[in-house]
């Protein structure tokens, strides 16, 4: 009997897959197995230190390296499901050559409870049903497709398009785009070696859903962007693009329309190109929340700041 250790190596912001990115492509490619924790994840978590160190990018990089499964967990027991199956795939009966990313933040937030009807085959798979409306709606339903940070943002949204216009969302938390893009792949390689015409996860998570699709994350658009092709729906995608600013979290997420205004905004100017919403009433809306001006959005929470 021998015991091993099991290598976990914490890094700050984009330290990781950007500075030591070669490393990582060397513990690929030596079938190294463990597990990488990128701390304070995301643009707008790491206030006050510039593009320098907000990092919208590491979950780009960690998507070229075919070794590491990459997670962005919102939860503290969707860290322990991902852990626990980690361990599994790595160092089980039958152990995969693979490393594990995954990204916790800098900021402080409720933890719930593991919802009782959990389906954690889908969790790991790279996405579940988290919140179901609560309300019927004479409009379609909005699915808000959330991860990591961006979860709050996304519960707080469906709070707002319920009481509010009266506009029913359900809230899927993502837990890895770059699974279910990968889960993609390998399905359309299938299909084409076998001749089939198989679906997607992604797409079967939502096969029965009707209305507009807002994916939101703390990364770069383009990493909800990569499940696109498996989705039929009308899809919009909010993320950090482009330059950020110094100043509170609130102000960032403002600036980068990925906060709770900014989604409810953005599902209801989805609802009126399906012709369900008075286009004047999302101007209203632009207005009232005033989505043009960083400096009129709640700061947010200030803890966890270094």
């Amino acid at each position: 009997h021998s015991e091993s250790m099991i290598p976990i190596y914490i890094f700050y912001s984009m330290f990781g897959f950007q500075r030591t990115g070669d490393q990582f492509w060397l513990a690929m490619d030596q079938m190294v197995r463990g597990f990488v924790i990128g701390a304070t994840a995301g643009r707008t978590t790491l206030t006050g230190e510039g593009l320098q160190h907000d990092d919208g990018q590491s979950m780009v990089l960690a998507s070229t390296n075919p070794g590491v499964v990459a997670y962005d967990p919102a939860f503290s027991f969707e860290i322990a499901h991902i852990v626990k199956d980690g361990l599994k795939r790595m160092y089980g009966e039958n152990p995969e050559n693979i490393y594990y990313y995954m990204t916790v933040y800098n900021e402080p937030y409720i933890q719930p409870e593991e919802p009782k009807n959990i389906n954690t085959e889908n969790l790991l798979k790279g996405a579940y049903l988290y919140a179901e409306s609560r309300i019927k709606s004479k409009y379609s339903t909005i699915a808000i497709l959330a991860s990591g940070v961006a979860m709050p943002w996304a519960l707080k949204a469906k709070e707002i398009l319920e009481k509010e216009y009266e506009v029913s969302a359900d809230v899927y938390s993502v837990t890895s785009w770059n699974e279910l893009r990968r889960d993609g792949l390998e399905v359309e390689r299938k299909n084409l070696l076998e001749n089939e015409n198989k679906k997607p996860f992604i797409s079967h998570l939502l096969k029965d859903h009707k209305g507009p699709v807002v994916a939101v994350s703390d990364w770069m658009r383009i990493v909800p962007e990569q499940i696109r092709p498996y989705l039929k729906q009308n899809f919009v995608s909010l993320g950090t693009d482009g330059w950020g600013v110094s100043d509170t979290r609130g102000a960032l997420r403002r600036h980068f329309l990925v906060d709770a205004e900014s989604i409810v905004v953005q599902s209801l100017k989805s609802l009126a190109q399906n012709d369900e919403f008075k286009s004047s009433k999302v101007l209203d809306a632009i207005s009232k929340y005033q989505l043009k001006n960083p400096a009129a959005a709640d700061p947010g929470s200030t803890a966890g700041d270094s």
